[in-house]
């Protein structure tokens, strides 16, 4: 008779310790075979440099070597995560009685999990997902008729009212680590294997020191200043918890952790209302008859509009897979509201470009700066890109990295669009569009 075995299956979270999943897995009483699935379906979408996915390469050779340091391994797979499961219960080595990861909110993942859980049914496995990725899950924070908020400030006053210790609490692991399965390394595949390439670039680090996140208030919206984070890439494929990160600086700055707020936020309006992912929140604004003019937008996409800050952020995007939190609103204000383009272009094009693009808060984001989300930003919000220069980069530092051309008479003759008309004609399309004439 075969040995029975759990599975425990990586995919948002590629650590170890204070994993939720890989606990209950581990605490389960059976042992525990770890395994990580490099999925087709979403790889095969994408080009052979993308940079997220040498990024999770790396981690994933991070994570199986502290594997084999306990005497174990992590089995890595290329390929749909329904073939692979169907080879892991044909295994003769062991029976597979229960199957462990941690829950994902995302459409696709939504699909994907219910394929395996029909495939774990048929071989009599049991499939269970835990939360892992948020602090509060998408029914744990709702109104009082049970409803989920569609507006953030009564959302995070609910937060905060019901966070107690309990929901940063680690999740020991290592104290379980003799339930692994205790086996010889196997090789790893590599990049070239699933036709990507090997790229030398310098990630962002999980390492943050207190003071950054202590002066986060004053300097976060300042570009040109290193005043954020950066842990959006660790946050959204799980090299670091979000239960560390709270516990870590809950008291040590209330904006800080308002962000991560927001993160949850936006994850519970995805679980609630999926048609989000293509479709306006708010119905209204797909009626907006966006210009979508193919040339402008490749024009903003290359940093080529001729204004300076919108520039700056789409080249450093380009450049380093990351942009400012405040550029970020700039530049989808500019898209949607300055060239009328669809806010689902420019959400597309983040989601291609971003190393630390969460569909969530992507959508959110975007929806936010149209104006079509939920506690969106009223239409007649259209920031001014000379207004947001003068207050957040005064003296042109991040402008002139990024825009070294900035002054010459042959750049600043060349911009798209006049703010001024820009938002005129903005103001009249979405007022007929969202008041129209009956």
């Amino acid at each position: 008779m075969h040995k029975e075995v759990s599975l425990f299956w990586h995919r948002r979270d590629i650590r170890l310790q204070d994993n939720a999943g890989l606990f209950n897995a581990l605490n389960a009483g059976l042992n525990v075979q770890p395994i990580f699935i490099f999925d087709k379906s979403i790889l095969q979408k994408l080009p052979a440099n993308d940079l997220r996915v040498n990024f999770i390469y790396n981690e994933i050779s991070k994570l199986k070597k502290l594997y084999n340091d306990l005497g174990s391994d992590l089995l890595v797979f290329f390929g749909f995560p329904s073939d692979v499961f169907k080879q892991l219960f044909q295994n003769t080595d062991w029976k597979v009685k229960y199957v462990f990861t941690n829950e994902d909110v995302e459409p696709y993942a939504i699909f994907r999990d219910n394929q395996i859980k029909e495939i774990c049914a048929i071989n009599n496995v049991q499939f269970t997902t835990l939360k892992d990725h948020v602090i509060f899950g998408a029914n744990e924070v709702l109104k009082d008729d049970k409803k989920p908020y569609t507006v953030f400030t009564p959302y995070a006053k609910k937060w905060r009212s019901l966070l107690t210790n309990n929901h940063f609490k680690s999740f020991d692991t290592m104290s379980l680590k003799r339930n692994f399965i205790q086996t010889n390394p196997s090789t790893l595949l590599t990049l070239s294997d699933m036709g990507f390439i090997q790229t030398d670039f310098d990630f962002p680090s999980m390492e943050v020191s207190t003071d950054l996140i202590e002066n986060y208030t004053e300097k976060r919206n300042f570009p040109a200043i290193k005043g954020t984070s950066r842990l959006g890439i660790h946050l959204r494929f799980g090299t670091v918890s979000i239960r560390t990160l709270l516990k870590n600086y809950l008291s040590v700055n209330d904006t800080w952790i308002s962000e991560l707020i927001w993160r949850d936020f936006y994850s519970q309006i995805l679980a609630h209302f999926p048609h989000v992912a293509h479709q306006s929140f708010n119905p209204a604004y797909d009626q907006i008859p966006w210009r979508n003019y193919e040339n402008e937008f490749e024009r903003w996409k290359n940093g080529n509009t001729g204004i300076p800050i919108v520039d700056a952020g789409m080249r450093e995007l380009a450049q380093t897979g990351f942009m400012h939190n405040r550029v970020r609103m700039i530049v989808a204000s500019y898209l949607c509201k300055n060239l009328l383009i669809d806010w689902r272009w420019g959400e597309a094009w983040f989601a291609e470009k971003l190393l630390d693009f969460d569909l969530a808060s992507n959508n959110g984001g975007w929806q936010w700066a149209a104006g079509s989300g939920v506690d969106a930003a009223p239409y007649f919000r259209i920031f001014n890109p000379d207004l947001q220069t003068k207050k957040f980069d005064p003296q042109l530092v991040y402008c002139k990295k990024w825009v070294p051309e900035m002054s010459s008479l042959n750049y600043m003759g060349n911009t798209v669009v006049a703010h001024d008309f820009a938002r005129n004609r903005c103001l009249e399309v979405y007022k007929k569009a969202l008041n129209p004439v009956v």
